[in-house]
């Protein structure tokens, strides 16, 4: 059966640490599906459109040898269990859809719309992430709430959007985004 990876993110702005994810799942899954999207639990800087072309530029500098990763932006929807009955009209039935989420949303789920039908129709991938770490009593509600899930067996880099907003870290977008950034003139810069 055809294993897709559904990988949303707020990304703002996607970072080096995003793109480390990207190239595991090309690597591990059939597909990958990416969208950036307005998570209802934060606030965002920057309009969706430049979210999504950033992660465009993200996902143009991985050379996947499989050419298995596309921008899907009717995927966006703050919620995703939407996400995911929109991701079932785009590949049917006939298909296994991976949530991707970082290891820091495992205490926000149970907060997430409708979380147990979500969790009937996807299997969960945990992303370990830097500074987070991925609590059993969290899984184990997880598992309470009907989830199914694997963790990855990935260390990605441990940096994260927040830095480059509230910092300035330039070191953690490639300078593909970095460039976008300065054009825009976005975040201040």
């Amino acid at each position: 059966m055809t294993e897709i990876a559904l990988f949303g993110t707020s990304a703002d702005p996607p970072t080096s640490g995003h793109q480390t994810i990207l190239r595991w799942l090309s690597n591990h899954y059939d597909w990958v599906a990416v969208w950036a999207s307005d998570n209802p639990f934060k606030q965002h800087q920057t309009p969706l459109e430049h979210r999504m072309m950033m992660l465009r530029l993200v996902i143009m500098e991985i050379e996947a040898p499989r050419h298995n990763i596309s921008l899907n932006r009717e995927l966006s929807h703050p919620r995703s269990l939407t996400t995911v009955q929109k991701a079932r009209e785009i590949w049917g039935d006939e298909v296994n859809l991976n949530l991707v989420i970082g290891a820091d949303l495992i205490p926000q789920l149970p907060r997430w719309y409708n979380v147990e039908t979500l969790l009937k129709q996807v299997q969960l991938l945990i992303v370990p992430r830097f500074g987070y770490a991925i609590d059993p009593e969290g899984l184990a509600q997880l598992e309470t709430l009907g989830g199914n899930y694997a963790i990855a067996d990935l260390n990605a880099p441990g940096v994260s959007s927040s830095a480059y907003r509230e910092e300035g870290d330039q070191s953690v977008v490639i300078p593909l985004v970095q460039d976008y950034i300065h054009q825009q003139q976005l975040y201040a810069s």
